[in-house]
């Protein structure tokens, strides 16, 4: 559970983005790290050669393509030196220092998450789960710890499309277990209510609960935003589901604990940087990609047999459409809709970059990949949620 101490007011990072006129300048202090960081690209680039592209890929080629993307037609670029796991280590020992992002308002479940990725942060709320990617990108802050999915109610489709819009990398994951409570303003009992206001995610989480007690169901962005709107208007007929610390920050009566239909709820939290690290193999990590493929029977199980040939156990695939694209057949479909769509998947597998096996399965799936993006390899969270 997040600590509740009480901390300057933080201003929402939607506003200073959206206003780069704002008189704090984020980057009046990161020029000089801006300029060397430009040098270094500019080195890496000149010395790159293009060729053997069907071979299997190095660490030391991974861990220079920017950011870990490869197609069959072109060279990427270079990265500027990237994180060692070490440097990784030291930044949260030192959380105090670090400025992370999260979705929501004071006492959202990202708000704990952020606290225990990093111990001491000072966690930023941000409105949008596209505000706290931009805000890492533009320096504003250090660090994004934003959900991923839910053991109940599955995956955050919108974030794994932000993942591929933005140019950020995975550095980490965190485990939170959610334990959903009903709240309500002073006072005010079950019997009183006839509604309930919380995300869709925590309201489906504890459906059969709330049916039972016969309350409507009313989304809103946020479990804490739910919580603050009830507290603020001084809603008499009107409860939260969101976290005991939400209940703590806005004042309210807890009047249920753990009202979520299984026990078994834990939202497993990506935790983003402008930079990858330099993966390791002291440790158990996890590795996060995601690729395309022709269309035809069989491509998908070629795919994910470079994985299972090489004994590297998948942990995660999410298909996703591929936006802006259709592929069009020769023989369209009636009504002139496309016969079939292209699609990205999004793997996760047990493995470091720094594993022969991982470079090698990566080195196959480029052969008939028609894109292939690595998106973090990182450290797994196996602890308790």
């Amino acid at each position: 559970m997040a600590a509740t101490t009480s901390r300057s007011p933080i201003t929402p990072l939607n506003s200073q983005i959206q206003n780069p006129n704002s008189n704090r300048n984020p980057f009046s202090t990161l020029k000089p790290i801006e300029r060397r960081r430009n040098i270094h690209f500019h080195a890496c680039c000149t010395g790159k050669s293009n060729s053997d592209k069907t071979q299997a890929i190095e660490l030391q080629k991974l861990m220079q393509d920017s950011p870990y993307e490869f197609s069959a037609r072109d060279s990427p670029p270079s990265l500027p030196r990237p994180l060692t796991s070490a440097q990784l280590s030291n930044l949260a020992s030192e959380g105090s220092r670090l400025r992370v992002a999260y979705q929501g308002v004071r006492g959202a479940y990202s708000e704990s998450a952020a606290e225990k990725a990093y111990p001491n942060c000072e966690a930023v709320p941000c409105e949008q789960f596209d505000t706290a990617f931009e805000a890492v990108e533009r320096w504003l802050v250090d660090r994004a710890v934003l959900p991923i999915e839910n053991s109940l109610g599955g995956s955050i489709h919108r974030n794994y499309d932000l993942l591929l819009r933005h140019r950020l990398h995975i550095v980490g994951e965190v485990k939170l277990a959610i334990r959903h409570c009903l709240l309500a303003n002073p006072g005010i009992k079950i019997e009183n209510l006839t509604r309930v206001l919380s995300h869709p995610q925590a309201l489906a989480q504890c459906e059969n609960n709330l049916t039972k007690l016969g309350l409507v169901r009313e989304a809103v962005d946020d479990t804490a935003g739910a919580a603050k709107h009830v507290a603020f208007h001084g809603l008499k007929d009107a409860g939260a589901v969101a976290s005991f610390t939400a209940a703590k920050i806005y004042g309210l009566d807890v009047l249920a604990q753990d009202i979520q239909d299984d026990s078994d709820n834990v939202t497993r939290f990506l935790m983003l940087a402008r930079e990858p690290i330099i993966p390791g193999t002291d440790k158990p990590f996890k590795t996060s990609i995601v690729f395309s493929l022709e269309e035809g029977p069989g491509m998908l199980f070629k795919a994910l047999a470079v994985f299972a040939m090489r004994n590297i156990n998948l942990t995660k695939i999410e298909s996703r459409p591929l936006q802006k694209q259709a592929l069009q057949t020769s023989d369209d479909s009636v009504n002139g809709f496309p016969k079939y769509f292209p699609y990205l998947f999004y793997v996760d597998f047990e493995a470091s970059m720094a594993d022969e096996r991982a470079q090698n399965a990566l080195g196959h799936l480029k052969e008939f990949a028609t894109f292939l993006r690595v998106l973090g390899s990182y450290p797994a969270d196996n602890g308790l949620p």
